[in-house]
């Protein structure tokens, strides 16, 4: 999908990712230049609030090349829950409403969390999962063997093939969301 500037209006009838004052919002097009990270939450899914660490220690690591933005994909999550939910889990991120599904289209989201990485040409390099952490649902290893989210960041902003394909997340599903 193109993205286009539009006013609130016709954003509802195209489609658009919102920021959490309700106007369209545009991650690949705000974050010009840079490796741009998508991570996929929801603020009632265990698996994806307890990376909250993970998530910021990679915001902090990469700050320098890339931006990242926590996406929130459910219809029914207000701005006001979104904002409890970062300031319970620490976030200090840049947060859209994707209540139309664009950016989990775009980036072939299908649960939470999950990470899309598009490179700085807006190209999409990795989505999947955030590291091996999780075995299933309801196991998890003590720490993580691999770092599929790092890996395809390092990539990204040093221009390099990724070696590793595209792994599935495992988490809640966003089309519990629709």
């Amino acid at each position: 999908m193109l993205w286009s500037a539009c006013v609130p209006a016709s954003c509802r009838a195209q489609g658009s990712a919102r920021d959490l004052h309700g106007n369209p919002a545009d991650p690949l097009r705000a974050s010009s230049g840079k490796v741009v990270v998508l991570i996929f939450v929801r603020t009632d899914c265990p698996v994806a609030n307890r990376y909250a660490p993970t998530i910021q220690a990679l915001s902090q690591a990469h700050a320098h090349d890339a931006v990242f933005w926590m996406v929130y994909p459910d219809k029914q999550e207000s701005a006001q829950g979104i904002r409890k939910h970062e300031q319970e889990f620490g976030y200090q991120l840049r947060a859209v409403r994707d209540p139309q599904h664009v950016l989990v289209k775009k980036s072939q989201a299908r649960v939470t969390p999950e990470v899309a990485v598009f490179g700085a040409d807006r190209r999409l390099i990795y989505h999947g999962r955030i590291d091996d952490l999780y075995v299933d649902m309801t196991r998890a290893r003590t720490a993580a063997t691999t770092h599929e989210l790092d890996d395809a960041i390092r990539a990204a902003v040093n221009h390099q093939a990724l070696t590793v394909d595209n792994k599935p997340a495992i988490g809640c599903y966003i089309s519990d969301l629709e």
